[in-house]
């Protein structure tokens, strides 16, 4: 971004992330098109003028890329993961829907912030626990997907390099963590029922151990901060950026918990305590960006009150 933008298009407005980023980013006084497939119900921001579109449909996003003629999009829609819909599925419309959001925005020189994700780098959905090349895993470590979301997610980075290149925009590819929200956060079970022997006796079948994201996570006000950080400095080309906690969900030692599920802990490493597996290093440096929420002070508050019919 050279220059902070007056007109944004958010796309997966009403996902549950979407619904934070949107709410967080009227507080910068944007004129904000918000996205999604639906309509919203509940009471949306005034200031937010919703759209329904099929971003999987090339000409309903040029349609609406041209119209709005944004300073730059914030693309969020997705499905998250591999978990729920045929690979497939997934894959497509992931794939789809970023092409036609890199593509529409890169022909009017808007530049983009887009949540890519950690599964990039092909650990979260393993099918056996595979060793990160060192610790902490930077952005520059090898991305290794094995898929099909993760794949969407290195696909969509391609082409946000191919549409640099093409285009001269900026693009910001976010990796975020899993996601978690206040009064939700999911990694409390998995750490109250945590044992660090039954990890190290069974690593596949232990709570919190197989193949994962090595126990990161990030809450969502953070990631709308960092998307709201990427608007605001200046970006060249493509710029890959962690967005996770500082440390992981469990309160144990992250070395020691490498050990256990793998047998002994990656090196070269250099984690010290419960320091998250993955660095955010870059954010910091880069987009004066560091996470304010964690765990431990973790608390319900009220969250947007809009959302998908």
């Amino acid at each position: 971004m050279d220059a902070k933008p007056q007109t944004l298009v958010v796309t997966g407005a009403l996902g549950g992330a979407g619904r934070w980023v949107v709410d967080r980013l009227t507080e910068e006084s944007y004129d904000i098109v918000a996205v999604d497939r639906e309509l919203p119900v509940g009471t949306p921001p005034e200031e937010v003028d919703f759209r329904a579109v099929d971003l999987v449909d090339a000409g309903e996003t040029m349609d609406l890329i041209a119209e709005v003629d944004p300073d730059a999009v914030v693309h969020l829609a997705a499905i998250p993961d591999p978990l729920n819909h045929a690979g497939e599925r997934v894959y497509r419309n992931n794939v789809l829907s970023t092409y036609n959001v890199l593509n529409a925005a890169g022909r009017i020189g808007a530049d983009v912030t887009w949540t890519s994700s950690e599964s990039a780098y092909g650990f979260p959905f393993a099918e056996s626990a595979r060793a990160p090349d060192a610790l902490p895993i930077e952005e520059t470590h090898p991305l290794r997907p094995a898929d099909p979301y993760g794949l969407s997610k290195v696909s969509g980075e391609e082409t946000a390099k191919a549409v640099v290149r093409r285009d001269g925009i900026s693009v910001a590819s976010i990796r975020p963590s899993w996601v978690q929200y206040p009064g939700e956060y999911f990694v409390t079970d998995i750490r109250e029922s945590f044992d660090l022997d039954a990890l190290t006796a069974n690593p596949s079948a232990a709570v919190g151990g197989g193949p994962g994201n090595y126990w990161s996570y990030v809450d969502v006000r953070d990631l709308a901060d960092q998307i709201a950080r990427t608007l605001e400095v200046p970006l060249d080309g493509h710029e890959a950026f962690h967005c996770h906690a500082t440390e992981n969900y469990l309160g144990e030692e992250t070395t020691e918990l490498f050990a256990a599920l793998l047998g002994e802990c990656p090196e070269p490493c250099a984690l010290s305590g419960d320091a998250s597996a993955f660095s955010t290093a870059k954010s910091a440096e880069r987009l004066d960006w560091t996470p304010s929420h964690s765990w431990r002070t973790e608390s319900a508050v009220p969250g947007p009150d809009f959302d998908a019919p």
